[in-house]
């Protein structure tokens, strides 16, 4: 798990694998005060990380339940590009190179078909700053200038599906071709995480026919 802070890291862990648990029942595991507890629950549901539920009970008044919320996930470790090659790898075994150019063509025109329409009516800078936008939420840290000769220097700090690319350079490809698309510039590829360069830096310009 990414750090959250050991205690709360430790509730977060025990309602992962015993489910939804009480303030007293948590305290009692974790052999601290219930008022230790509702701090770190506090915090936890601020960061909605934890919601409750009202929990009725045979004798006594009804207390709360807490149980982990879907945007916990992202703290706890996922083998998600283990998995992704090992299905490409059966697809390329089983049906040839040509199903795996057709898979990430079909990644590239879905990300067209969600995002051409916010790109509609929009120059060149501002297409920029939504591509900007657009990568910086898929988790690829982008920053971006304008050069002096009016091109623009577009770099991509991170590559979270660098395990893929760096065995399927088809995905290389086709994030080149999708960006001019999107842009509808000319896209150069300048720089390649996976061929050992420090980051992925694009050159993109307008295209010589306007």
């Amino acid at each position: 798990m990414k750090d959250t802070g050991s205690t709360r890291k430790q509730i977060m862990m025990m309602l992962k694998t015993e489910g939804a648990l009480t303030v007293s029942e948590i305290a009692e595991r974790l052999g601290v005060t219930e008022m230790a507890v509702r701090r770190h629950i506090n915090t936890l549901e601020r960061d909605r990380l934890i919601e409750s539920r009202l929990l009725r009970q045979s004798m006594g008044r009804p207390t709360n339940q807490y149980f982990l919320t879907e945007k916990s996930e992202q703290f706890f470790p996922k083998q998600y590009a283990d998995f992704t090659m090992e299905i490409l790898s059966d697809l390329e075994k089983n049906h040839g190179p040509e199903i795996i150019e057709e898979v990430f063509r079909n990644r590239a025109q879905r990300i067209l078909n969600r995002h051409l329409p916010k790109f509609k009516g929009k120059n060149l800078e501002e297409k920029i700053r939504l591509l900007a936008d657009l990568q910086d939420k898929r988790g690829y840290m982008v920053k971006w200038e304008k050069q002096a000769d009016g091109t623009f220097q577009f770099i991509e700090y991170n590559c979270p599906i660098s395990m893929v690319a760096g065995e399927y350079r088809q995905a290389c490809k086709c994030e080149v071709n999708w960006f001019g698309e999107l842009l509808g510039a000319e896209v150069e590829r300048i720089e390649c995480k996976t061929d050992n360069g420090q980051n992925c830096v694009y050159i993109i310009r307008e295209k010589e026919n306007g």
